[in-house]
């Protein structure tokens, strides 16, 4: 009787914490999945969690879309590591020294980077009511990082047209309207713009202020939830090559350890998945490739579906897809995910801090002379990605030379920019800087050249031996303009 009192005090304790807290279904007023939830409902709810739950979740508008919707990041983790937010961050944050003591697994959940790939905005609903209830003993040592939106302007565009067209009850077959989104889609945000391409540009205001975001936490793991086509089984990690040669080979086994766990929900389910086919990691201005290159274990996860699905949608095969089993199926990656890095919160810490101890690079500095308002420009750049940089002094330079395609040598002098890889981000810059990216695969999904001294115009050298600077400083210190420069206003 001794032992079954504690374990009947448990229970009735989760069915009191669960009736306290609504769950997004009692919330909205309807069951979630039969309804698209239009972002100023799940903004709703994420609020009426945090005044439902304010000892373990906090809430933070970090900036606004162009068409003015907030941009919201949701902090999940127990009550006394909410307590302790900020040392804990900063605890991270001292991880890319390779040095200090952290001890918990930071894990970030983005959902919703393509408007009309809208489920997985309200699998984020069910994902963060089960971890503050059924599952909130994962929250022991881990922070869950909650992005519920990250494109809100596409999201309402897709919602909105999709109630406009669907027929009631929904219409399955997929030659119906509503499965048959028109110009201007739900996809991008407001300029027409594609934002997961441009986690490393920055050419959008929802990435510029998300990135200031991502940098004050550097997560541990980053999964960018997605949606394919209608007639594809989920996709899940490990990723296809090629994998970029910087991708270390704990990164590589982690993603082995996370995608078993997905298997093994899945095979109990009896729901359809693929591994290593697609999605690659090598282009650096994704949500799985740029957490990927600052040391996380990024991750796309793919959800057949997308805007042609709607509410249910007849597949090739002759299935019907619904919204509440692409729900299904991204909470639960989104739950496992949690639930490894719970598990493996030492060994992600450890192999953290491994990740940015000395690396061995070819290139130490990368050299740039050229267009003054052009290496204006690339400063500002790297100011947004916390890459350092400095000016050079009278010398020479060896290395190979971008223009020719050969080794040579440059005169550098107090307008010269200097980016070094011994730094912080110095794995980042090595990616983004290396005069020719090395394919293990000749078979690529998307973009395989990006070389900023290419991008920006500029004359570049790439050198093997570290490049002396007069001393760091950022654009706002950028070299005076020339006596004879000029401009016009109109």
């Amino acid at each position: 009787m001794k032992k079954i009192l504690p374990l009947f005090l448990l229970i009735t304790s989760f069915q009191v914490l669960a009736q306290s807290i609504q769950s997004p279904s009692e919330f909205l007023g309807y069951e979630l999945g039969t309804e698209f939830t239009r972002h100023h409902q799940v903004v709703d709810y994420y609020r009426y969690l945090a005044s439902a739950a304010p000892d373990r979740v906090k809430l933070q508008e970090y900036g606004k879309t162009n068409e003015r919707r907030p941009l919201l990041l949701a902090y999940v983790s127990s009550a006394e590591n909410m307590r302790n937010l900020e040392s804990i961050r900063q605890a991270q944050l001292e991880s890319t020294s390779g040095r200090g003591k952290a001890d918990k697994a930071i894990v970030w959940l983005s959902y919703n980077v393509h408007g009309n790939e809208s489920v997985s905005t309200e699998a984020s609903m069910q994902t963060i009511y089960t971890l503050l209830t059924e599952k909130r003993d994962y929250l022991e040592n881990t922070v869950v990082i909650i992005d519920p939106c990250i494109n809100p302007d596409g999201r309402d565009r897709y919602v909105n047209w999709y109630n406009s067209f669907k027929n009631t009850p929904h219409q399955v077959n997929p030659d119906s309207k509503e499965h048959h989104e028109g110009w201007l889609s739900g996809r991008a945000n407001h300029y027409m713009f594609d934002l997961n391409r441009d986690w490393a540009w920055l050419t959008q205001v929802e990435s510029r202020q998300r990135l200031k975001m991502y940098n004050q936490w550097m997560p541990h793991i980053h999964v960018d939830f997605h949606e394919q086509g209608v007639d594809n089984p989920y996709f899940f990690a490990p990723s296809a090559e090629p994998f970029h040669e910087v991708i270390t080979p704990f990164q590589r086994s982690f993603q082995e350890t996370l995608g078993r766990n997905h298997a093994r929900y899945f095979d109990a389910n009896g729901w359809f998945y693929f591994t290593k086919e697609r999605f690659d990691l090598f282009y650096p201005s994704y949500g799985d490739t740029y957490p990927t290159y600052n040391g996380a274990i990024g991750m796309t996860y793919e959800q057949g579906g997308s805007g042609r699905a709607g509410l249910g949608v007849i597949t090739s095969t002759g299935d019907t897809l619904t919204l509440k089993d692409r729900i299904a199926h991204h909470f639960t990656t989104g739950i496992s995910t949690v639930e490894v890095a719970a598990q493996n919160h030492t060994t992600l810490n450890e192999e953290f801090r491994k990740f940015y101890q000395n690396k061995n690079f070819t290139y130490k500095s990368y050299v740039l002379n050229g267009n003054t308002d052009h290496k204006r420009a690339l400063t500002q750049l790297l100011d947004q990605h916390g890459i350092r940089y400095g000016w050079g002094t009278a010398a020479q330079a060896k290395g190979f030379v971008y223009a020719t395609g050969r080794n040579g040598t440059v005169q550098t002098g107090s307008e010269s920019l200097i980016v070094s890889t011994d730094q912080t981000k110095g794995t980042l810059v090595k990616v983004l800087f290396e005069p020719d990216a090395r394919l293990s695969d000749s078979l690529t999904y998307d973009i395989t050249a990006w070389s900023l001294p290419y991008a920006y115009g500029l004359d570049a050298l790439a050198s093997t031996t570290p490049v002396r600077t007069s001393g760091e400083m950022r654009s706002t210190s950028f070299p005076t303009p020339p006596r004879d420069s000029y401009a016009y206003v109109t």
